[in-house]
């Protein structure tokens, strides 16, 4: 982070800043039901405030069609619940780049803050189109990053606005990227990485980064069966990626040839479908029936898992065992999770996406040393791409 400029570097005083937050936090009723995100940003708001800077802060929430406002995805509710965590009073504008936001972001006192309206009401956004990022930019004097979830993305708020305006890397931004990089660069060993979700082609790039890297690569969720067809074996109805298959050998004989143990399912959990109330059953990887999907890792993969993580000196973890959102088939990634958390001497790192979900679901976010606010972008980070929104504050 050494050639990025930090907000440290700004004196903010009077100036009115613009801050790219992520704030794509889940919605229920027209309240913020995970505020997670919102905390993440606050060192960064908080410090602007109290250095008297007249804070504007845009991001976006969901997926709206881009052609003008839609409740379901208004902000309002994340400027609420910012409002009340800051314990001042937080402006709102009722559109991004137009009047209202225009008048209120012109009439903010020293310490005041205002939120824009969702970013990706205008298509403009997401395109890096040249005179939405000036539009943006008009409206402040400098502008601080601090939204590594979206760091992956050329988005006129990330990349447009940066090149325009002195440019920043807020608090949240520098701790994800040294966080990450330092664990990778110079790991304390053995470093274990775990990684899940459904599809190998979906992480191909990320398992071929670290086995460059790691003492020991766990491997859960569906994407395990495309290693089983690898190693021969039948895997029923279960998700697979057939095309990926020689290239799960590949990875299978890298590990070998780096000395990374590579740990695979040895037994798994079955069932006819996926649902909450169907029958499941606890089989070996080498009996799998073919009218049957693994839906997660077995008891004694947990096991073999939890031994590999009790003796790490890192944890880098992403992607759940199973389908955990589902009763039946959270025990793998619960098991997994709880290793984690009881290895208290290691350095513990959540790489967003499901996985911090899952931890918070098992309430064991406190016994984790870092949790990533970005899944995308620290898959990227772990695999070595460059980012457009750390490579624009350069």
């Amino acid at each position: 982070m050494a050639s990025i400029r930090s907000i440290d570097e700004l004196d903010s005083r009077g100036k009115r800043v613009l801050v790219r937050v992520d704030f794509n936090v889940p919605l229920k009723d027209g309240e913020v039901t995970d505020d997670t995100r919102i905390r993440a940003a606050l060192p960064t708001i908080s410090h602007l405030v109290d250095d008297g800077a007249k804070v504007i802060l845009m991001s976006h929430l969901g997926r709206p069609a881009g052609e003008g406002f839609e409740e379901a995805f208004s902000l309002r509710p994340a400027a609420m619940r910012l409002s009340d965590l800051l314990g001042q009073p937080v402006a709102f504008a009722e559109d991004t780049v137009g009047p209202d936001a225009q008048e209120k972001a012109a009439a903010l006192a020293d310490g005041e803050v205002l939120v824009l309206e969702n970013l990706r009401f205008d298509k403009r956004e997401k395109k890096n189109d040249e005179a939405f990022s000036r539009e943006l930019a008009a409206l402040a004097d400098a502008y601080v990053n601090d939204a590594f979830g979206t760091a992956h993305r050329a988005h006129a708020s990330t990349a447009g606005v940066a090149s325009l305006l002195p440019a920043y890397a807020g608090y949240l931004m520098q701790d994800e990227v040294n966080t990450i990089t330092g664990m990778l660069d110079d790991p304390k060993r053995p470093f274990v990485a775990i990684l899940g979700g459904s599809k190998v082609s979906d992480k191909i790039k990320v398992i071929d980064a670290l086995l460059d890297k790691a003492d020991t690569l766990i491997i859960g969720g569906a994407m395990c069966f495309t290693f089983l067809l690898a190693q021969g074996k039948r895997v029923g109805a279960s998700l697979k990626e057939d095309e990926w298959v020689d290239r799960a050998r590949q990875m299978m004989d890298k590990a070998e040839a780096n000395g990374v143990s590579l740990l695979l399912p040895v037994d798994v959990v079955v069932a006819p479908s996926m649902a909450e109330d169907v029958p499941v059953e606890v089989v070996s990887v080498d009996a799998i029936p073919s009218d049957m999907m693994g839906l997660d890792i077995g008891p004694k993969t947990a096991a073999n898992y939890a031994r590999a993580i009790a003796d790490a000196a890192s944890v880098f973890w992403n992607g759940p065992m199973g389908v955990f959102e589902m009763e039946p088939f959270a025990k793998g990634t619960e098991t997994v999770a709880h290793a984690v958390a009881d290895n208290a001497v290691a350095d513990t790192i959540i790489g967003g996406g499901d996985s911090v979900a899952a931890v918070n679901m098992f309430d064991l976010a406190d016994k984790m040393t870092f949790i990533s606010t970005g899944g995308g972008a620290s898959m990227e980070l772990v695999q070595g791409e460059r980012l457009p929104g750390v490579e624009a504050l350069k």
